[in-house]
């Protein structure tokens, strides 16, 4: 054998290791994607100072869930962990921000008695998001949160209160699919009070950070559900393309958002350095 054939070979053989090394990784980090990070939810819990709040909630807590999905690789059982996750926070009140279906209702009529375990002293709030929408059955999954004990605010608001201090939880109907109203969701709220915000959609916050909202509780992004060392989410969907995940602050006084990363998925059954999410907000 000449030395151009043995380099010949060599380069293959080399060439040969990286496709094999690729392949393989792409095998590794789509097994991790798909069994384990996928349902590895991580309790993210943090302090909030809300302006004006009222001594008697200062150290009250939200139990903040989003973008369940179910049917799209999340059952009834799924749902069941959420929910003793959430229990054992023992929060205030608890608020989901949409999307609790994929593309269908069939499993709604098991997960109603699932989320109605979930137990707090001053309510359960929801919104709708745009995949609730689908297939025109958002009055299906309203009904099943209703059932569920959940108070949907379809641009309403509901007043808590803790020995006579007032807190306002506000929602808005979904953004890209329903017909949104803020104006009517804080109507009748008195001057000065502290007002939550619940929005499926988080870039909602450019419009809300007009309005006298305290902060904006939304999901919808999934965080990317696929994120890349430096680059961060690699797609996001229309009305996530700011605020994508995390705690961030929108308009000119900077008004909190949260966007949680929800707990379900969409498109593909896989998550990648983007953990599932329970949010445990702690007010100060």
């Amino acid at each position: 054998m000449n030395n151009l054939q043995h380099v010949r070979l060599s380069r293959r053989a080399f060439m040969k290791k990286i496709i094999w090394g690729l392949a393989g990784g792409a095998f590794l980090a789509g097994s991790y994607s798909f069994g384990w990070e996928r349902n590895w939810v991580e309790m993210v819990r943090l302090t909030m100072s809300l302006p004006h709040l009222p001594p008697a909630w200062r150290g009250a807590k939200i139990a903040h869930f989003s973008d369940l999905h179910l049917g799209h690789f999340c059952s009834p059982a799924d749902v069941q962990v959420v929910v003793d996750l959430i229990n054992q926070e023992k929060p205030d009140f608890i608020c989901f921000t949409g999307d609790l279906v994929e593309d269908g209702t069939d499993m709604l009529a098991e997960a109603v008695p699932v989320l109605a375990q979930m137990d707090c002293p001053y309510g359960k709030y929801a919104v709708l998001g745009n995949h609730d929408y689908r297939n025109r059955e958002s009055s299906l999954v309203r009904d099943a949160l209703e059932a569920s004990g959940f108070s949907v605010l379809d641009n309403q608001h509901m007043r808590l209160e803790k020995d006579d201090a007032a807190l306002y939880v506000a929602g808005v109907d979904d953004v890209l699919l329903g017909r949104p109203d803020l104006h009517a969701a804080l109507h009748g709220i008195p001057d000065g009070e502290t007002v939550i915000l619940l929005a499926h959609e988080p870039d909602f916050a450019e419009v809300s950070s007009q309005f006298p909202v305290h902060i904006q509780l939304s999901g919808h992004s999934h965080g990317g559900q696929v994120r890349l060392p430096f680059l961060g989410a690699l797609v996001t969907p229309p009305l996530a393309r700011k605020y994508v995940q995390g705690l961030a602050y929108a308009g000119e006084r900077g008004m909190p958002v949260y966007t949680n990363r929800g707990l379900g998925t969409t498109q593909l059954p896989i998550r990648f350095l983007c953990r599932p999410e329970i949010t445990v907000l702690t007010l100060a």
